[in-house]
């Protein structure tokens, strides 16, 4: 059977979803933490996080979860890479600045209005 692709096992199918799942749930919690972390630091209003975190983003080309990952790490570390740090607060000015978020925003299926400031 060449050119022929045979079905997956649905048990191997099953596995890498719930995998795949799993990967989603811990990233996400991830992010959620990481907001709670931004809105305490910029005294900010919760809708407001992933305005920061989407902004951090965006703006030192580092993935949003390594982004998360390295703002939850933050206060039992001391520590936080340069390059987020020196973004950290012009995000939190952009955030500031932004309309609020949309729970549709956050999901990331309705754009928010881009304002550089």
């Amino acid at each position: 059977m060449t050119g022929q692709y045979e079905d997956p096992d649905p048990l191997t199918t099953l596995q890498e979803e719930v995998g795949q799942l799993r990967r989603a749930m811990a990233s996400h919690a991830i992010i959620d933490q990481a907001i709670g972390v931004v809105i305490t630091v910029g005294s900010l209003h919760p809708e407001h996080g992933w305005v920061v975190l989407r902004h951090i983003s965006q703006h030192t080309n580092i993935k949003l979860r390594e982004v998360a990952h390295s703002l939850v790490q933050w206060p039992a570390t001391g520590r936080l890479p340069e390059r987020i740090r020196e973004a950290l607060p012009t995000a939190v000015d952009h955030a500031r600045s932004a309309t609020p978020a949309t729970p549709a925003d956050q999901d990331g299926h309705a754009g928010q209005g881009s304002r550089t400031g």
